[in-house]
């Protein structure tokens, strides 16, 4: 007799569950009754031989057999909603919902440009967008949360598909008549021997800024001085604390104007990150990634 398989609902039952802490407000976020509920939990265990929850006073307390079943229910509810958003949208790529991450050294640079043209071209397109730092993307990614991610490369990681979009260069970013701009281009040694000011760590501009300039991390950090954004790191170096590293996206959207800061090229190999949308691989919105990454390509 063939073993009898949890069905989605039970899977879906038992993630709420993870979330919640309780079975009264897992019911409540899936729209059921609690002994609905606690009997689709009973069903999944007898399907899967073991008990998955404990119900303690502080709460439900998963099993070792429940934590490995939501972790493995996650990647299956995704690929399921996966299947149905492709059928949705099956001979008409990029229409319905999408959800795109974007990370905070891109967004606000590259996406006032392309959504337009975006809604333009794919005028049924719903696309919401998450503005974070690439590892939550990613984990995003990977959990079904989002469909697709523009973020920066290099950066590693596993069971990740990318599509180019293009290639953004890293600029010298120094107080205006800083000795520095007596030269056509900065050398990384001239920017390591200043106070070099770079984003927090999390940013994977940071890691981009050390490996073009060929610096490892130093214990402590580089400098006195780290920034959360582009636009704190501009008006940092505007005030004279230290030299920086800019992507070319930003300093063309303006990023620099009317503030006291010069830019220069950067006299390295491959003073560049390659910018791409990426996607879980095996995703049913593979083919609509590599489009949306060929559409911003042309922008």
């Amino acid at each position: 007799m063939a073993a009898m398989l949890p069905t989605l609902r039970q899977l879906q039952y038992l993630k709420l569950l993870a979330e919640h802490g309780s079975f009264s407000r897992a019911a409540a976020s899936a729209h059921v009754t609690q002994p609905t509920l606690s009997a689709g939990v009973q069903e999944l265990e007898k399907a899967l031989g073991a008990p998955v929850v404990e119900r303690a006073r502080s709460g439900v307390i998963l099993t070792p057999v429940g934590e490995e079943a939501v972790r493995r229910a996650a990647d299956i509810l995704a690929r399921a909603e996966d299947l149905v958003q492709a059928a949705r949208s099956a001979g008409k790529p990029l229409s319905g919902r999408f959800r795109l991450g974007v990370i905070p050294t891109i967004a606000p640079y590259m996406l006032p440009k392309a959504l337009p043209r975006l809604r333009q071209q794919f005028p049924d397109l719903r696309l919401f967008l998450r503005e974070d730092l690439t590892a939550k993307l990613v984990a995003g990614l990977k959990a079904g949360a989002l469909d697709a991610a523009l973020i920066a490369l290099p950066y590693e990681a596993s069971g990740i598909e990318t599509a180019p979009v293009g290639e953004d260069e890293l600029f010298a970013a120094v107080p205006a008549n800083h000795p520095l701009l007596a030269d056509a281009a900065v050398s990384p040694d001239a920017l390591e021997r200043e106070n070099l000011i770079l984003l927090e760590d999390g940013h994977c501009l940071r890691e981009h800024a050390l490996s073009a300039c060929n610096l490892e991390p130093r214990p402590g950090g580089e400098s006195a001085f780290a920034a959360t954004s582009l636009a704190t790191l501009v008006q940092m170096v505007g005030s004279g604390l230290g030299v920086s590293l800019l992507p070319a996206m930003a300093v063309e959207a303006g990023l620099t104007d009317n503030m006291p800061v010069a830019v220069r090229p950067l006299a390295a190999l491959a003073p560049t990150r390659k910018i791409v949308v990426a996607w879980r691989a095996g995703s049913s919105r593979g083919a609509e990634a590599r489009l949306l990454a060929e559409t911003l390509k042309a922008i």
